[in-house]
C-alpha cells in the first residue's frame, strides 16, 4: 500500500510512470520556491489565501480553483495569510502517459497553450466544484487503497477526473486570466533572460540594460519572483537543458547552447538540481 503524505512532500519529481495524487493540510503551509518540472500539475485549492505565481504571471485563487501547470513553466504558490488553514490536492501527470490515453490528445488539451482556449486558471462553478472535489477525494482514497482493484478504480476515476477537467476548460465562463502581470521591470528582467540564456548575464549587465541601480534590480526580483537574478537564471538555463537533452542533444552539445562556461559547471549544477547527470539524463 502506499503510504498517504500528510504533510507537504518537498520532492519535484514523480516516482510513478502515470500519475500521483496527494491531499495536504496544514496551517498556513511551507514556503516553495518557485520551480518546474517535467510533468503536468493540477493544483486544486480546498481552503488559504493563496496567490499563484505562473511565468511572471500572479493569480489570485478562491476555494474550489483549478491551476493548470504545463511542464518547464516556473510556478509556485503564495501563501498571503499567517493564519488560514491551507488546503489542496495536487494531481501529477506523466505527460507520455496523459498523451498516449486517446488518440485525439483529449485529456491533454487543457495543457494546450497553443490552444485558443488554454487558461492557467480555471474558476469552476458551484455545481461543477462540488462534482471535482467528490472525483479527487475518491481518487485520493483509491489511490492509497489496498483493496483489491484499487489500482483500476483509481485509473477509472482518473480518466473521469480529467474529462470533467478538459470539457470545463472549453467554456469560457470557467477560464481566468492573471489578475496581475510582474512589475513593468521584473517582466521585461524575465523576458530578457528567456531571450537570452545562451549569452553571458550578470546582474550589473541587466541592470546596465534596463537603466536602473542593480540593488534595485535584485530587491526588486526577489521580492516578486522569490528568488534571486542568478538563481533564476541558471534554473532557466538547466530547463532548457532538459528538454535539448530530452529531445536527443548529446551534453557537450547542450552544455555549450545554454550558456555555461564549461562542462563541470553544467554537470555540477544539473546534478545539484535533478539529482542525476546530464548523460544519465538522456537514458532515462
Amino acid at each position: 500500500m502506499r503510504e498517504r503524505a500528510q504533510r507537504f512532500d518537498p520532492r519535484q519529481h514523480m516516482r510513478l510512470p502515470t500519475f500521483e495524487i496527494f491531499h495536504y493540510r496544514e496551517p498556513r503551509g511551507e514556503g516553495v520556491q518557485i520551480h518546474h518540472h517535467d510533468f503536468y500539475e493540477v493544483y486544486f485549492l480546498l481552503d488559504g489565501d493563496v496567490e499563484y505565481w505562473v511565468d511572471g504571471s500572479i493569480y489570485r485563487l478562491r476555494p474550489g480553483d483549478l491551476m493548470l501547470i504545463n511542464p518547464q513553466e516556473f510556478h509556485r504558490p503564495i501563501v498571503t495569510s499567517d493564519t488560514a488553514i491551507y488546503e489542496r490536492i495536487v494531481l501529477w501527470i506523466n505527460k507520455e502517459y496523459l498523451e498516449s490515453l486517446a488518440e485525439n490528445r483529449f485529456l491533454s488539451l487543457c495543457f494546450d497553450k497553443s490552444s485558443p482556449t488554454h487558461a492557467n486558471l480555471l474558476h469552476p462553478s458551484s455545481a461543477a466544484r462540488a462534482s471535482l472535489h467528490d472525483r479527487l477525494a475518491q481518487l485520493v482514497r483509491e489511490f492509497y487503497s489496498n483493496e483489491p482493484g484499487a489500482d483500476a478504480c483509481a485509473t477509472g476515476l482518473f480518466l473521469q477526473f480529467m474529462t470533467e477537467v478538459n470539457r470545463m476548460a472549453l467554456r469560457a465562463d470557467a477560464r481566468r486570466e492573471a489578475q496581475q502581470e510582474s512589475s513593468p521591470l521584473v517582466s521585461r528582467v524575465l523576458t530578457y533572460i528567456r531571450e537570452h540564456y545562451q549569452e553571458e548575464l550578470s546582474l550589473d549587465g541587466l541592470a546596465g540594460q534596463f537603466y536602473v541601480s542593480k540593488y534595485h534590480l535584485s530587491h526588486e526580483f526577489s521580492r516578486e519572483v522569490g528568488i534571486g537574478v542568478y538563481r533564476y537564471i541558471l534554473l532557466h538555463r538547466l530547463s532548457m537543458a532538459r528538454q535539448l537533452l530530452a529531445s536527443g542533444s548529446s551534453p557537450g552539445e547542450v552544455c555549450a547552447h545554454c550558456g555555461f562556461k564549461d562542462y563541470t559547471s553544467f554537470f555540477r549544477a544539473f546534478k545539484a538540481e535533478y539529482g542525476i547527470s546530464p548523460r544519465e539524463s538522456v537514458a532515462e
